[in-house]
């Protein structure tokens, strides 16, 4: 017997896909919910989350399967651009995927989680507290989310809901194998990173699994750093 939906956004590859198939490994029904609507386990949706009417029509969908119990806001973009060359349509592109998408899914979940005294958790970053170069949008963008994430914890804590920032550091996925197999890369990460390595999809995915397999009342609102060591490491 399933132990209700967990709705993934962003599932169809790379890490989404990871906290899909780790779910349902743990009895959970994953509701992937995704631009392709692709399912690497659970049930596919197709859903722009950038848009409110289709986020809304497709959350009214999935609860027609079952109790929604949880929410995992990994739907993300990252753009690389000097501050001195960035657009002000492309910064807002990043801001309307990482952060406002966050805020309507999670305002769109909220009576399923309501009724269910459910959990969400948002994909932050380790940039949330760094200075990146060409990485403007992306950091503030994470920065947003951990502060969304505050401030869920606090609003909707009475309603028995809690909100969990799960901040990764370099997570290796088929998006970005290539470019962090590259000798030269590879070789800054081991100096910076203390565990010597990147970081792999399935450990963020079971670290997200746990979180809605323990279920832990007490702990939200907080940001938790998944990175190796790599943002302590001065």
């Amino acid at each position: 017997m399933s132990k209700g939906t967990v709705i993934v956004t962003g599932a169809s590859k790379g890490i989404g896909a990871s906290i899909a198939i780790d779910l349902a490994r743990r009895g959970f029904r994953p509701a992937c919910v995704s631009r392709s609507g692709e399912a690497p386990a659970g049930h596919g949706f197709i859903c722009d989350v950038t848009d409110e009417d289709s986020v809304s029509k497709t959350f009214a969908s999935i609860a027609q399967g079952g109790p929604i119990i949880g929410l995992v806001n990994n739907a993300g973009l990252h753009q690389i651009s000097p501050i001195a060359a960035l657009k002000k349509a492309d910064f807002e592109r990043v801001f309307a995927l990482n952060t406002t998408a966050v805020m309507v899914a999670s305002r769109e979940a909220y009576p399923y989680l309501k009724h269910s005294k459910g959990t969400i958790v948002n994909l932050g970053s380790f940039f949330d507290k760094l200075g990146v170069r060409d990485n403007i949008a992306y950091c503030a963008s994470k920065a947003a989310v951990a502060a969304m994430t505050r401030c869920m914890a606090v609003e909707w804590g009475e309603d028995g809901i809690t909100a969990i920032n799960v901040a990764p550091g370099y997570v290796e996925t088929d998006l970005n194998q290539d470019y962090l197999s590259r000798e030269k890369v590879r070789n800054w990460l081991e100096t910076r990173i203390p565990v010597k390595r990147t970081g792999k999809a399935d450990e963020i995915a079971r670290f997200i699994g746990t979180i809605f397999a323990e279920r832990i009342g007490y702990l939200t609102g907080e940001t938790i750093y998944i990175d190796g060591g790599h943002g302590m490491n001065h």
